[in-house]
């Protein structure tokens, strides 16, 4: 049998897993499919990417023989996200879904149960931004002790005018509809946010204390008809890690904001502090540790470059799954992990919406 990477959905994201295809760990043994409900996304799709094999729809594409590494890649709206992993997974595949993993924790939770069940593994594209060598830095700084007791965490990242559907995939106005979106900036950066805030701190358990979100207004364009989104978005957190510490995490997220453009991610400790590029789209990046010296404030900032070897972010999604698929060691989003890392996005909203603080335990994701 051969290895099959199928993917739902022949947008732009869709072309990036086309990418990554090549650098699986054997390209030349796997085939890559592909359907879409948009003729024309389609053919545009088959043209850029001649060796993909069109199916005229999922059922087609799942009716396929199966192999025991086959990998289908849900990169569809997330509304449908539930129905078609379901679907792949009953198929006997294993399953990598676009962020946000589902449109809520029950959905995210039959997802996982249904894996597990059939003894598969789903995957949340959310591990875009894990394996950064800044972050590792962080991590390293943590676990050494350099920073002391970290009692104090900032994750901020505020745009002024960067929301899907209007400035960016201006053509995706679905982005703005909540019904098929799921949500604004929380359901949109929050997977990232929280999959790396997790990879750092190692949380068992997350109280969210509190949050909130809103919505500025701004000209928009006439045919925008739908737009009950959030697009600025804050919690408070308390994060338990599993040696016992806890940590306040202050997180807030902005695709549009009337106020000052900000971003940074830092670390507070007794014997001193670490802030650090974490996106370093280009594979470039720095991490700056302080620390107290003789009574005086110290900088020491390492900086990391890009190497011809080194994935690019849109890879890793489909190339850690399909090593994790194969045994080896590589850092995917998978089953559990995926479900507590959007637990703790749908525990925000269920927070916001009722005022309550809410918990999210580890173990509970994991029964």
């Amino acid at each position: 049998m051969t290895q099959k990477i199928m993917i739902i959905g022949a947008g732009t994201i869709s072309r990036h897993h086309a990418e990554a295809f090549k650098k699986l760990s054997k390209p030349e043994e796997a085939e890559l499919y592909v359907t879409d409900l948009n003729e024309q996304a389609l053919q545009d799709f088959c043209t850029q990417y001649p060796k993909a094999r069109p199916c005229k729809d999922v059922d087609e594409m799942l009716a396929l023989p199966v192999d025991d590494k086959d990998i289908v890649i849900v990169a569809t709206p997330p509304r449908t996200h539930h129905d078609l992993a379901v679907k792949a997974l009953r198929s006997g595949r294993h399953v990598l879904c676009e962020k946000p993993f589902a449109m809520n924790r029950e959905e995210a939770e039959d997802m996982v149960r249904t894996a597990e069940e059939l003894g598969l593994l789903i995957a949340c594209c959310s591990a875009r931004f894990l394996d950064v060598e800044t972050t590792g830095h962080a991590i390293q700084l943590l676990r050494n002790g350099a920073l002391g007791n970290v009692y104090r965490v900032e994750f901020v990242h505020k745009a002024r005018r960067s929301r899907p559907g209007v400035e960016h995939l201006p053509a995706l106005r679905w982005f703005l509809n909540r019904a098929v979106s799921g949500g604004g900036c929380l359901m949109d950066w929050g997977p990232y946010d929280f999959t790396t805030l997790n990879e750092v701190l190692e949380p068992t358990r997350i109280d969210v204390l509190s949050a909130w979100m809103a919505n500025p207004e701004t000209a928009l364009a006439e045919d925008i008809k739908v737009f009950d989104i959030e697009e600025h978005v804050g919690a408070a957190l308390r994060y338990h890690r599993k040696d016992g510490s806890t940590v306040i995490v202050e997180y807030e997220r902005a695709a549009c904001t009337h106020g000052k453009e900000y971003a940074n991610v830092q670390l507070e400790g007794t014997q001193g502090a670490a802030y650090w590029d974490w996106l370093c789209y280009s594979g470039d990046g720095n991490i700056t540790r302080v620390y107290d010296e003789d009574g005086k404030a110290k900088e020491e900032t390492t900086s990391y470059s890009a190497s011809p070897s080194m994935l690019t972010l849109m890879d890793k999604p489909l190339v850690f799954f399909d090593r994790t698929i194969r045994g080896q060691d590589a850092p995917s989003v998978v089953n559990r992990k995926a479900l507590f890392n959007f637990a703790i996005i749908d525990a925000i909203y269920a927070c916001i919406r009722t005022g309550a603080a809410q918990t999210i335990d580890l173990d509970s994701t994991n029964n």
